[in-house]
């Protein structure tokens, strides 16, 4: 029989008795079996079982990848994870004592076996297990039915099936892989370490203050603009295959702002002859201006010849005051420790694909404290089969450069709005405009409460037109501890916005352009941008980067 031997924290597999029964499953949906799956292999002992793959047994899979042990004796399962070539976890998991069956008297006959009928709930679903007790071992593909008997069928949701094949008793020798010692951990920490091992992190910033103060402390490998409210990192990144799905992971807490304020995360495109990273470290006059009639001028927000605007990967925004000003108490409230936004980034994975990249992050706000944000960006390997995606950056009117003297965004007070023109060196197929859009002018007739149709035409053809708009703000009430609270009670977290909520992340509008030919094009955006009142102002914080295949 397999046995367990284990040393102060260390754990290893050894086999004593190698006479075992080996049972080859296979997996299927809607009565379909795929064809080539990596197949369940179960070597079931007389008192242990021990439950693989067959491309892990072998090792002709991927890692991670987990065996566990099942010691009916002790009644008690012991997991095995293999992170990579030199780590491997060890945890105990009691699971097996809090199974509870529902026993039936039907029976089926499954590979020449008579089978018994027990069923259990499991996270809300139903699971059906077909086992045998004809032969003199116990066992099953998964955790569950363990010790019912050998289980030659389990059934979820009538649909989902792991069956067995084959069954066969033979000698066995376990792979030398098999029986390196693992260290011993506890068990959420075993899960944490196998489920961080299945992608790949990249760290951006940790616990980063984002303020407004020329005295702040300098963070090795951060550059702060803006008087501290930009903060600036070059990043290394890996290979990104196609098939990837990419996601930027990013956390703020208040460190002394009570306010919501805009927050982006943007990419610095560098490889044409200017950059916005100029104008950050020489001024705003470094970067190419644009103007529509109005008789202002924008720095740095649209696409030319010898610059890219800044690619905005996530457009977020902070809530009132979240941590720091969780001393405020309200009867029946529990604020948030910080806000948690979580963005899919996979369409602008070609930008970092085995490149050194500048990824900076912007707050706008006033306060000495300031906020402070962790942020980072996880690879997830997917099936092969996508293409990698053509990025064009096309325009940004967020002044991320707010503090140090950037234009606001008011240029669609005219009826140009903001218009970019661009040359395609080649035909770009299934292209799709990535447009993330926020208004703002915060009072009773500011734009930021006030609903305005954005409108977008391409080659002068409408291709968009909607009203962006969020009518969800009070979900995030408890990310929102100095949030006002007016005499009809309401908070001013709770009010509709133009397409953003204090705490939350604005999501971008996928617009499909179709298949655009070689040559010139350009693009038009046109918001009915609401009049000033007094020093009050409406503007509209759009940014727009092409994607195609």
């Amino acid at each position: 029989m397999l046995l367990l031997a284990a040393i102060p924290c260390k754990a290893q597999l050894h086999l004593n008795d190698p006479t075992v029964y080996k049972i080859i499953y296979t997996s299927g949906f809607n009565g379909k079996t795929p064809e080539h799956q990596n197949k369940i292999w179960v070597f079931a002992g007389k008192e242990q079982t021990l439950v693989t793959t067959e491309k892990d047994f072998t090792r002709r899979g991927a890692y991670p990848f987990e065996v566990s042990l099942i010691d009916r004796g002790k009644n008690v399962q012991y997991l095995f994870a293999f992170l990579n070539d030199q780590e491997i976890i060890s945890s105990t998991d009691t699971a097996l004592r809090k199974q509870t069956f529902e026993l039936s008297n039907e029976t089926r006959n499954i590979l020449g076996y008579t089978c018994k009928k027990a069923k259990t709930v499991v996270n809300s679903n139903t699971i059906e297990l077909w086992y045998t007790d004809q032969l003199p071992v116990k066992g099953a593909p998964t955790i569950l039915g363990q010790n019912l008997g050998l289980v030659l069928e389990m059934i979820r949701n009538g649909n989902s099936t792991i069956a067995a094949e084959k069954i066969e008793q033979q000698q066995l020798q376990l792979p030398s892989f098999l029986t390196a010692p693992a260290q011993q951990t506890d068990l959420l920490s075993y899960r944490d370490e196998i489920w961080k091992s299945r992608f790949t992190t990249i760290p951006l910033f940790h616990n980063q203050v984002v303020n407004f103060s020329d005295s702040s402390l300098t963070v090795p490998d951060v550059f702060r603009f803006a008087k501290g409210t930009v903060v600036v990192k070059k990043i290394k990144m890996p290979a990104i295959d196609s098939s990837s799905t990419v996601f930027l992971d990013l956390t703020e807490q208040s460190n002394g702002d009570a306010y919501d304020r805009t927050g982006s995360v943007f990419l610095i495109p560098v490889t044409k002859k200017e950059s916005f990273l100029d104008g950050l470290k020489k001024g705003i006059n470094a970067l190419p201006v644009y103007t529509n009639g109005n008789g202002k001028r924008y720095q740095g927000v649209i696409a030319t010849a010898d610059y890219d605007p800044p690619v905005e990967l996530l457009r977020f925004f902070t809530p009132f005051g979240v941590r720091q000003f969780n001393h405020i108490t309200l009867k029946g409230k529990q604020w948030q420790e910080a806000v948690p936004y979580r963005q899919d980034i996979s369409d602008y994975a070609a930008l970092f694909n085995k490149r050194e990249v500048y990824i900076g992050i912007f707050i706008g706000n006033y306060d000495k404290g300031g906020h402070r944000v962790s942020a980072n960006i996880t690879i997830h390997k997917g099936d092969a089969g996508k293409q990698q995606q053509h990025i064009i950056p096309l325009f940004n009117t967020l002044n991320i450069m707010e503090m140090a003297g950037q234009e606001y965004a008011t240029l669609f007070n005219n009826e140009n709005g903001i218009t970019v023109s661009f040359t395609l060196k080649q035909p770009l197929k299934n292209a799709r405009l990535r447009y993330i859009t926020t208004g703002h002018g915060g009072w009773d007739g500011g734009d930021e409460f006030v609903p305005r149709l954005n409108t977008i035409l391409l080659d002068n053809k409408t291709v968009f037109s909607l009203v962006p708009w969020r009518e969800d703000c009070g979900t995030y009430r408890l990310y929102n501890p100095a949030s006002g609270n007016f005499s009809n009670g309401l908070s001013s977290s709770d009010l509709s916005r133009s397409n953003w909520c204090p705490g939350t992340v604005t999501n971008p509008f996928f617009i499909e352009l179709g298949d655009l030919e070689q040559g010139d094009h350009h693009i038009q955006v046109k918001i009915p941008q609401g009049a000033p009142e007094g020093s009050s102002f409406s503007y509209w914080n759009v940014s727009g980067a092409l994607i195609g295949d």
